[in-house]
């Protein structure tokens, strides 16, 4: 994987780790306080403690407070939450025994998947909603596992893929480049499979808050670009400035923030994976 359009000077944004204000390091701090050692909340399991030093740290801790405006409670009360569905959702166990034997067969209906790294050395994500044929997907999968696999999805992002970008660029590496194309996309199989876009969306927002570095939309047909229009005014304006809305002509927007090596050719770069780019979970987590 070619490495040389990574961008080379780095800066912590405000908020991160190295450029914390004071009244974030304090902010920071404190909620560590109030959550060592919490036990039998209304939040948390009965006597199970709600602070696994094994699987968070500070960068993980920021997350969550600047998802709240760097409010204590609030951020306390996201991670307690966000504790107790972990352990009704089974997170720890999908982790370490869920198999996604259907994986092939979904890519043909609905290609969603990780590949290499933009020029900041995050994870790209691509998911190809246009392609999407339900009625063909559920006969292969259900929603229930669609769901268990972006779940394990995302804990490999956290405990390997974003370990093995900021390994790659010298940095941390927190967030992703997502790619969402929209050609072709039906109104009809959209709608159909909206509950389980909105019950992935809940899942990023609340328990895997603060991962989204760039988002482009692409394809983007004429309806969606004025729905966006009259909901962009409603959306926080850091949000907004990560996002982007493109239509067809979308290849030089895509290839400034992303290596033509590294995309893949059907999104107007040059990457052929010999699997398909869709299924090879090629990037530096597999030493590539």
């Amino acid at each position: 994987m070619a490495t040389t359009d990574i961008k080379g000077e780095y800066q912590p944004p405000p908020g991160y780790l190295g450029n914390l204000s004071s009244e974030q390091q304090s902010a920071l701090d404190q909620l560590k306080k109030e959550l060592k050692g919490q036990k039998e909340t209304e939040f948390a399991l009965e006597g199970e403690d709600t602070f696994v030093e094994s699987r968070i740290g500070d960068a993980r801790l920021l997350r969550f407070l600047r998802a709240r405006k760097f409010n204590v409670a609030a951020s306390k009360a996201m991670w307690l939450a966000n504790e107790k569905w972990r352990k009704e959702f089974g997170v720890d166990e999908i982790v370490k025994s869920f198999d996604y034997h259907e994986k092939a067969d979904v890519d043909k209906y609905y290609p969603q998947f990780y590949h290499k790294v933009d020029k900041d050395g995050r994870p790209l994500y691509i998911e190809r909603l246009g392609t999407l044929d339900i009625d063909a997907l559920y006969s292969v999968t259900t929603p229930e596992r669609q769901l268990k696999r972006l779940v394990y999805e995302y804990e490999k992002s956290m405990t390997e893929r974003l370990p093995a970008c900021s390994a790659l660029v010298g940095h941390p590496v927190s967030t992703y480049c997502t790619i969402l194309d929209l050609k072709d996309v039906s109104i009809r199989s959209f709608y159909r499979v909206k509950d389980y876009v909105m019950s992935a969306a809940s899942i990023g927002q609340d328990h895997y808050p603060e991962t989204m570095g760039k988002f482009y939309i692409i394809n983007a047909p004429f309806l969606f670009t004025g729905v966006w229009s009259v909901v962009k005014p409603w959306l926080d304006e850091v949000t907004v400035a990560k996002i982007q809305v493109l239509g067809a002509k979308n290849k030089d927007v895509l290839l400034a923030q992303i290596p033509e090596e590294n995309l893949p050719k059907s999104l107007g770069g040059s990457c052929q994976c010999s699997e398909g780019c869709s299924l090879s979970d090629a990037g530096p987590w597999n030493r590539l």
